[in-house]
């Protein structure tokens, strides 16, 4: 029976050239001279630090602009709250989430079978596995997903016949 995958994910080079340019923008932008701005990248996470809640958007908005221009799916981009300490350091941290989480896994597998097509899904592994007898079964179910917007990134791997 063919078969297909959703899954969301997030290129991790593509994250990383994205962080590169921001940091080369860092160095050579006029209002960060001399500013103790940095730009740490751990597994799933970015965290921001600056001097204050000013150069901490601006940060903020150099990072976001660079991901999306790499073409990272911003829907899967966390943004916590910026802690700004009492002598004004400012920080942030950006969590990249990968894979369907719980509810919107369930959430997109109620609406495939609310639509009323003739496959089956299932949540395996942080993905969703969907089967059906035709192809074009399939590739209707593809375009009704594209079509939605369920608050994450949606992408499609592993087609079979």
């Amino acid at each position: 029976m063919p078969s297909f995958d959703i899954v969301s994910e997030v290129d991790q080079q593509e994250v990383d050239n994205a962080l590169n340019q921001a940091r080369k923008e860092l160095a050579t932008r006029f209002d960060f001279k001399g500013s103790a701005a940095v730009i740490l990248y751990e597994k799933d996470k970015i965290t921001l630090t600056a001097e204050d809640a000013g150069r901490l958007r601006g940060l903020r908005e150099i990072v976001i602009g660079k991901l999306s221009k790499r073409g990272v799916d911003l829907r899967n981009i966390n943004q916590g709250e910026p802690n700004i300490s009492p002598l004004g350091h400012a920080r942030q941290e950006l969590k990249i989430q990968h894979g369907l989480e719980g509810d919107k896994a369930k959430e997109i597998i109620h609406a495939i079978k609310g639509a009323g097509f003739k496959v089956q899904s299932a949540l395996q592994d942080r993905q969703i596995r969907v089967t059906g007898k035709k192809k074009d079964d399939l590739q209707a179910v593809i375009q009704f997903v594209r079509s939605r917007d369920f608050g994450v990134a949606t992408n499609f791997k592993n087609f079979r016949d």
